[in-house]
């Protein structure tokens, strides 16, 4: 650390310094770019991603990415995308493999906008992110790579992290000042390394597996499809992809081997071979190879995601795992926005810096349940084939409660967690409960079916200034704000409370008010999202149909100027079909009162409360926001 003599030595200031250009580094630099933050981001590889790697797509990850304005360019790939998968095992009397059922990929019990897996080279991903980047002035600068660094908040306390970049040819050095570093690395972080930090191995390896990228001919009937194949010899795992491409997991060891060994390898020919055995009696050739590796499954979790909160762990740089559940890049994708929002409003001066740490909180938690599910998933993989009736049973509605044995909920479960429905963030002052310092009976109003970090539930409702059909939760892109819904009820049943709610909003001490744009008097007329403030979006949302609505006269300002957020909950759902008003009814709210949501900047539930007259519902809200704020918000004076 202390040779730091170069032929190219610089410095200069960064928000932030991000190492690794895979998902996690890209989703981080992305997000922050966009936001207007200076970035320096570096890869040791001189271009990116060319085979193999990860490829799973899950289901929420492709509503972030539709909201980040990311899926079309994705989906132009033309990914395979899987709705079911296929269960091969042998027959209960000769030899070969036989099907012995079917199940949704993400069943009908999760509401999800794309029940489906997206199946994409990650390279191509990849390209899509750096595209995105370049557009906002971002390069990557390859192929560098980190040799150490500093944090010393004393010395410095604007830029406290100091780091030392190297050119991979070892000719080329720079030293540059952040006030973040991001590690996203992979499992070798050396920046991991040097802050001491240790990974704990959740159990010893037990198996060792081969996988290879191809085009193959054969006649087994499910090439395309998801499949997992159990055989007198051996297990399988199909993967289809992109480009008529088929990726194949192959088991080759096993803890239960005579001569097994961690360290056992295999040729590409081995791996085919074995393949073709486990196939029979169906027939495969490759036409083509374009990528093959063999890994031992080992799954293991960083200690800590950072020390100082300056510099943090992300991806597989905290956690590693099997990749056949095909969950690595969704769950890198959201440790990444987990922290970039974080970072953006402690850094624009919305919130405390104690907020950071919320970020090891939420994601190491949402990680130890990965490693769980791994392991369960793994085990399951390896146990007996479920029988015909089981597969049937999980196939089916989540109320069918008769058949709901072991293995039917343990379908389910895996099934919303892989989904990426499932992650669930525990209480915290980012997401309300009733330990929260926000203590008003307001909150968490009886009946509400939403779940404070969770999802928000998705809905369709219709946009009153053009009549469109649009999906609420997707109707705010990942702009940096809260997400304010005011689900109005019915308007004439409201209209008092609306007002009220909105004319505490523009007080200097509530929590919009205290954070309005300086240049506010020079925003666009045409600017949708933000032009009161910066930290939040506000939708309105009324139990009546959109003919009844008209915005000058039922939307108080400063709600009004929100017109292109106001919506009509007149769209008729499947899941609530006697409904009138069907989005006030998935998420549990009063119909005729409604209620107010606020979501946080990455999608997730942080409180819901009452609407009411007076200025209840904004001392409520007032009272969640200055638990993290850097403003001291609100009096309270309610009016209940």
């Amino acid at each position: 650390m202390e040779n730091r003599s170069s032929e190219h030595h610089t410095s200069s200031q960064y928000d932030i310094v991000i190492v690794g250009a895979g998902p996690v580094g890209l989703m981080l630099s992305t997000c922050l770019a966009r936001w207007g933050y200076k970035i320096k981001h570096i890869d040791n590889r001189a271009e990116p991603t060319p085979t193999g790697r990860a490829d799973g797509i899950q289901p929420r990850s492709l509503d972030l990415l539709r909201n980040m304005g990311l899926k079309s360019a994705i989906m132009a790939y033309k990914p395979a995308r899987v709705f079911e998968v296929a269960f091969w095992d042998p027959p209960k009397s000769g030899k070969g493999i036989v099907r012995t059922g079917t199940w949704a990929s993400c069943p009908s019990f999760i509401d999800a906008r794309y029940p489906f897996t997206t199946l994409l080279h990650q390279g191509r991903i990849e390209r899509v992110f750096i595209s995105d980047l370049e557009k906002n002035g971002v390069q990557i600068q390859r192929p560098w790579t980190i040799k150490g660094f500093k944090s010393d908040s004393n010395t410095n306390s604007e830029y406290p992290v100091e780091v030392y970049l190297e050119h991979v040819d070892g000719h080329h050095r720079e030293t540059v000042q952040a006030k973040y570093l991001f590690s996203g690395e992979g499992a070798r972080s050396s920046v991991r390394e040097q802050l001491g930090i240790k990974i704990t191995h959740k159990d010893p390896i037990t198996h060792v597996w081969g996988v290879i990228d191809g085009v193959v001919k054969t006649n087994f009937p499910d090439i395309k499809m998801k499949c997992t194949i159990h055989s007198e010899h051996g297990s399988i795992m199909v993967i289809p992809r992109e480009n008529n491409m088929v990726r194949l997991y192959i088991q080759i060891a096993s803890s239960t081997d005579a001569d097994w060994s961690p360290r056992r390898t295999a040729t590409t020919e081995q791996v085919q071979a074995s393949a073709k055995r486990i196939l029979d009696p169906y027939l495969i050739e490759w036409e083509s190879v374009e990528w093959y590796s063999v890994y031992p499954i080992g799954q293991g979790i960083s200690a800590k995601y950072t020390i100082d909160h300056r510099v943090f762990l992300g991806g597989d740089a905290c956690h590693t795992h099997s990749p056949k559940a095909g969950q690595g890049m969704n769950t890198a994708f959201l440790d990444a926005l987990n922290l970039a929002w974080k970072i953006h409003l402690v850094e624009s001066g919305f919130a405390d810096r104690a907020i950071l740490t919320t970020y090891e909180i939420e994601r190491k938690d949402v990680a130890e349940t990965l490693l769980a599910f791994d392991n369960k998933y793994a085990s399951l993989f390896s146990q007996r084939p479920p029988a015909a009736k089981e597969v049937q049973a999980a196939s089916e509605q989540a109320n069918a409660q008769a058949e709901d044995n072991e293995f039917v909920k343990t379908f389910k479960e895996s099934c919303e967690f892989t989904s990426g429905y499932g992650v669930a963030y525990k209480p915290n002052a980012l997401n309300w409960s009733p330990t929260h310092p926000a203590r008003s009976l307001l909150i968490n109003p009886r009946g509400t079916k939403l779940r404070t970090g969770r999802i928000m539930i998705n809905a369709n409702v219709t946009r009153v200034v053009d009549a469109n059909v649009v999906h609420l939760e997707q109707e705010i892109p990942l702009n940096g704000s809260f997400r304010i819904y005011v689900f109005a009820g019915n308007p004439s049943a409201t209209s008092k409370a609306l007002k009220d709610f909105a004319s505490h909003l523009t007080s200097k001490t509530s929590f919009y008010g205290a954070y309005l744009r300086p240049d506010i008097d020079s925003v666009s007329h045409h600017e949708k999202h933000n032009p009161h403030s910066l930290f939040f979006t506000i939708c309105t949302i009324f139990a009546a149909k959109r003919a009844q609505i008209e915005i000058s006269r039922d939307v108080p300002n400063p709600l009004a100027r929100y017109r292109d957020h106001v919506y009509a909950d007149d769209r008729w759902d499947h899941r609530v079909p006697e409904a009138e008003a069907a989005a006030h009814a998935k998420m549990g709210l009063d119909q005729e009162k409604g209620g107010v949501v606020v979501v946080r900047p990455d999608g997730y539930v942080a409180i819901v409360t009452s609407l009411v007259e007076g200025s209840g519902t904004m001392d409520a809200l007032n009272e969640y926001f200055g638990a993290f704020s850097t403003k001291k918000l609100g009096e309270t004076m309610a009016q209940l």
